[in-house]
């Protein structure tokens, strides 16, 4: 008798040391939303380390240059709300043009299960290389109708979306590799987006990091402290 109870008993064990070793915040989701011309890859690393971590995540991949923001705001982000369904918290991690469409998308819409945001890189406030090239043969049709939205005059949506009215950190980069597009920024810029442009009213916290505009979410340190946001409310200093 007793052999046949001591297998059941390891059955036992083995089955609640798998459930107490699931997942803390698997019912919390993340979507991820990457910038103006890139794709679902440029924030797969962050992705990754967030499903590492137990959360459920949506990397979502959306048509940045087919589309203005009223447009792309709900097709990316009810995209990624579809992959959550389960979730009882939905987070944000955005890249540049993905902050704006999180913000258009809030103003129109209330999620009750929102949770945090960190916005990498966002125009929140515009960016004077748009206001500076927008005239130039080929710049609308490489980057498409949203890139008219982003600059800093009075047509710019990020500027009239107003105030955060929901918990975001913003990383900030002051690195550049594209020194000509920064002779239209105020110093220090990321090569696309001036650090001062990045702030938005009500934000929660905000960090500057040495990192350039297009590689700002691969960094070790920033998806540090994406992290340290999503679960705390604040960037650790400590990284």
């Amino acid at each position: 008798m007793l052999s046949i109870i001591k297998p059941f008993l390891l059955i036992s064990l083995i089955l609640s040391t798998n459930l107490s070793a699931q997942p803390v915040h698997a019912k919390e989701c993340v979507i991820f939303l990457h910038g103006l011309a890139r794709t679902a890859n440029s924030m797969q690393k962050i992705a990754n380390t967030f499903e590492e971590q137990g959360f459920a995540v949506a990397n979502i991949d959306y048509p940045s240059r087919e589309h203005p923001i009223e447009v792309l705001a709900p097709l990316a982000i009810e995209q990624g709300l579809a992959q959550c369904p389960e979730a009882t918290k939905i987070h944000f991690i955005t890249h540049s043009l993905g902050g704006i469409l999180v913000r258009y998308y809030l103003k129109q819409n209330e999620l009750p299960n929102l949770g945090r945001v960190v916005m990498l890189a966002p125009p929140n406030q515009g960016s004077e290389v748009v206001d500076n090239y927008l005239a130039i043969p080929g710049f609308v049709m490489f980057n498409g109708p949203a890139v008219k939205q982003l600059g800093t005059d009075n047509n710019s949506m990020p500027i009239n979306l107003g105030k955060a009215e929901f918990e975001v950190g913003i990383v900030a980069g002051t690195k550049t590799i594209n020194p000509i597009l920064s002779l239209s920024l105020d110093n220090p810029d990321d090569g696309k987006v001036s650090l001062e442009k990045t702030k938005v009213e009500g934000m929660s916290d905000f960090i500057a990091v040495p990192h350039s505009h297009p590689y700002i979410m691969k960094s070790p340190t920033v998806i540090d402290y994406a992290l340290s946001f999503i679960r705390t409310g604040r960037f650790a200093q400590d990284n």
